[in-house]
């Protein structure tokens, strides 16, 4: 059974950094396709950063780019998300998801594509 759990949020002031983690068992590496979403107060769940094996997919929405990167390490079977410069308005709960279908769809990611969702960990921006 999969499981995705992340952690790593806080409250921190804006312009800090901050990195999630996903820790994620049984997920078949062959078929990698993991992103991150967040979900503000109010708001629908919004994808913003993608890592998949395949060559050149990745994905960074455009209200993170340039701040935010993704990455894993396969050996900790851990998905991470560092975050750099921090605004009031990256204040959201984040997920980790994982899509074990084989499609990683190339478009911005959606949430009804991913299968394998963790619990969530709350980022707290104060500016």
């Amino acid at each position: 059974q999969v499981k995705l759990v992340e952690s790593g949020g806080g409250s921190v002031q804006a312009g800090d950094s901050l990195t999630l983690s996903c820790a994620a068992s049984r997920v078949p590496w062959r078929v990698y396709c993991m992103a991150w979403f967040r979900q503000a107060p109010g708001k629908e769940r919004e994808g913003i950063a993608r890592l998949s094996t395949t060559p050149g997919n990745v994905y960074y929405a455009d209200s993170v780019k340039g701040r935010f990167n993704i990455s894993r390490d396969s050996a900790k079977s851990t998905l991470y998300l560092q975050m750099n410069r921090l605004q009031a308005d990256d204040t959201a709960v984040y997920y980790c998801a994982a899509d074990l279908t084989g499609a990683c769809a190339t478009s911005t990611p959606i949430p009804d594509d991913y299968t394998n969702w963790g619990q969530g960990t709350q980022v707290t921006v104060s500016s």
